[in-house]
């Protein structure tokens, strides 16, 4: 078998002057920041898809990358990947690995043997984290790649390909739970519709609920103390997807009792493709308290699809980064590198230099958050802003005191309102001097 990765040097922080490639500029894993080190603050994992498996074929074109890892046969070839991914993981000094169920474990011809194959990789895969001592961030199943889940999973027109699906979500959870991982995520990737015309959009949501019912019942019932997670994501390849938005999957989670169990899994690229900024989107989950964990990539604006590339955007990682502290910092979730590298970047060594910039830009994207928080002249302002709540009038708003005859009693005695600038280029001005110092 050939070794992958083994002629790389272990990846350690040299400081933003240092010119070797191999190496971080900002990722200081040791560093204390506000009494935590900049690893717990991050939780950085792996994606066993597309670190592991991507092969860089793309809708124009087949493959530009092998990732047989030497071998021929499915399960030899499926231990030496694994292999290769904790080599990896060692020595980028990273903690934590998600996987689907089909990443780690090769199908079989029918469902018993593609069982097999996978609880004999997740008992391979476990005793590699018992030696390296790396952990399981979340977990799931792959219940869209197969031609089964043309018409769906949760939301199938056809009980066989839902069974089907509750099937390996039951698998993907016990190995889960079996792997100590304190997440389970459920993206939607065939949930949605083409046309309404042969859809029967209120039977596939109650159906979707009664698979994700099922699922919490079963883990709690089987020891699994995590998160659920939903991740949202507005389109491709469905057309109208029912997890469009944060927003989208709340109002499903509440309407259907799951908001105690689930919280969402955001990634950039989607609440880009949704229209919105990523900060926006995590905004959202922080202030109705369903804030869980990250997929971190970015996408291409001069592209309508979901392209997943490695996050290089300061800025945007900034941005990010306020919120997560706002929210608390990561408690079961993390920052997952659902990003892969370009379809030209076929040696491996580019997945190497592809982390680095990754795991760089949100270790200063942790830092300039922090600063900016320091600083306080962005927080002070927003505070000000709301002053007027705080006292008269605005205290009895706020203290649900007021009522429609009181407040038009209030404006006919005061008359007209004054407004005051928002100041939108002042602010912006504050946040890149920071940034850029």
């Amino acid at each position: 078998m050939k070794s992958y990765f083994e002629d790389m040097p272990v990846i350690k922080y040299e400081g933003p002057d240092s010119k070797n490639p191999f190496s971080y500029k900002y990722y200081d894993a040791e560093r204390v920041i506000k009494g935590k080190k900049m690893k717990e603050h991050l939780k950085f994992a792996m994606s066993y898809w597309h670190t592991m498996c991507a092969g860089g074929a793309d809708p124009f074109g087949g493959v530009t990358m092998d990732r047989s890892y030497g071998e021929t046969e499915p399960m030899a070839i499926a231990k030496a990947k694994a292999d290769a991914a904790f080599t990896f993981m060692s020595k980028m000094g990273i903690e934590y690995f998600c996987f689907h169920d089909v990443d780690i474990a090769p199908e079989g011809t029918n469902f018993e043997e593609t069982r097999n194959n996978f609880h004999e990789m997740v008992a391979y895969i476990e005793g590699k984290m018992k030696e390296t001592g790396i952990k399981l961030l979340w977990g799931t199943a792959n219940c869209f790649s197969h031609p089964r889940y043309m018409h769906g999973a949760g939301t199938a027109c056809h009980a066989d390909s839902f069974a089907y699906a509750a099937s390996q979500i039951k698998n993907a959870l016990d190995a889960t739970i079996r792997l100590g991982g304190q997440g389970y995520v459920f993206w939607g990737g065939r949930e949605g519709y083409e046309t309404l015309l042969n859809t029967d959009m209120g039977f596939e949501l109650d159906n979707m609920a009664r698979l994700m019912h099922m699922a919490v019942a079963y883990g709690r019932n089987h020891g699994f103390t995590g998160d659920f997670y939903i991740e949202p994501k507005p389109k491709e390849p469905m057309k109208h997807q029912y997890d469009f938005d944060t927003a989208t999957v709340l109002a499903f989670l509440r309407k259907y009792g799951l908001d105690k169990d689930f919280k969402v899994n955001i990634e950039a690229n989607h609440a880009t493709l949704a229209g919105h900024t990523f900060e926006h989107e995590l905004a959202v989950a922080r202030i109705n308290d369903v804030f869980g964990s990250i997929d971190a990539n970015q996408g291409d604006p001069h592209l309508g699809w979901d392209t997943d590339q490695f996050p290089t955007d300061v800025q945007s990682a900034t941005l990010c980064m306020l919120e997560v502290i706002k929210a608390g910092g990561f408690t079961k979730g993390g920052l997952n590198f659902d990003a892969k590298v370009r379809r030209p970047s076929f040696d491996f060594e580019d997945i190497v230099y592809a982390y680095i910039s990754g795991m760089d830009t949100f270790a200063l994207g942790l830092i300039k958050a922090y600063e900016i928080l320091e600083d306080g002249r962005i927080e002070n302002f927003v505070t000000k802003r709301y002053e007027s709540y705080t006292y008269g009038i605005g205290k009895e708003i706020v203290e649900d005191r007021a009522t429609l005859e009181s407040l038009e009693a209030y404006i006919l005695e005061k008359g007209e309102t004054k407004v005051e600038s928002g100041r939108q280029e002042l602010l912006e001005s504050i946040f890149n001097t920071i940034l850029f110092k």
